[in-house]
């Protein structure tokens, strides 16, 4: 009898684990993305590809990504799979750091590190252990321009876009050649090393607000 992975359904608390650098608290966080189209999929077009949103735990105007502490414990990319796992229910493989962003909170007196990944969404959970706090929704890149509340978000979602549209009038699976597709026409995800290598970007900085 196979024995499936079982999901944690409680979210890590407390800050005793924390990681600050210089002060400022650190964060991770990914922007969790996936293909509408396996088959002549042209990265041309930010058309071809959609992002996961959550809404905020204090309820209000707009959404965000998902994002949380970097503990002592864990790698960062653990970090950001596990933050992305809490609070949105999706897994997959994190790709290339984006960047790091300086900023404070919106009443200023917390200063923040954030780290923003892109995490190819490969399994969706139906349980989660903020299910009951967040939403969570697919968009198209244009929708999440108008929707996504943090400033510097925003600047990382920019800099997926500008990776994934980069290379044009080439199909996945050319681009990534550890994607095949099944009979039924869904894509299996084979293990990678870290696919965005293929598409630099510099590291960008700037300095925004933020909301949990």
């Amino acid at each position: 009898m196979e024995l499936k992975e079982m999901v944690v359904l409680v979210s890590r608390s407390g800050r005793h684990l924390q990681r600050y650098n210089k002060g400022r608290r650190q964060v991770v966080g990914c922007i969790p993305y996936r293909y509408k189209d396996f088959t002549e999929l042209s990265f041309v077009d930010e058309d071809a590809f959609e992002v996961l949103l959550i809404s905020p735990q204090r309820k209000g105007k707009g959404l965000l990504f998902p994002k949380g502490g970097w503990e002592n414990d864990e790698t960062i990319e653990d970090a950001a799979q596990r933050e992305t796992m809490e609070e949105a229910g999706v897994r997959g493989e994190v790709e290339c750091k984006l960047g790091t962003w300086y900023f404070e909170n919106k009443a200023g007196d917390t200063a923040y590190e954030g780290h923003m990944f892109p995490l190819f969404v490969t399994e969706q959970l139906d349980s989660w252990p903020e299910k009951e706090i967040r939403e969570r929704t697919w968009m198209n890149v244009r929708e999440a321009r108008k929707l996504c509340q943090n400033g510097w978000m925003k600047e990382a979602l920019e800099l997926l876009v500008s990776r994934l549209t980069s290379k044009s009038k080439r199909t996945k699976g050319e681009l990534f050649p550890g994607i095949e597709c099944t009979s039924s026409g869904r894509a299996t995800i084979l293990p990678l090393g870290c696919r965005a290598q293929i598409l630099s970007l510099p590291l960008p900085s700037s300095s925004s607000s933020e909301e949990a």
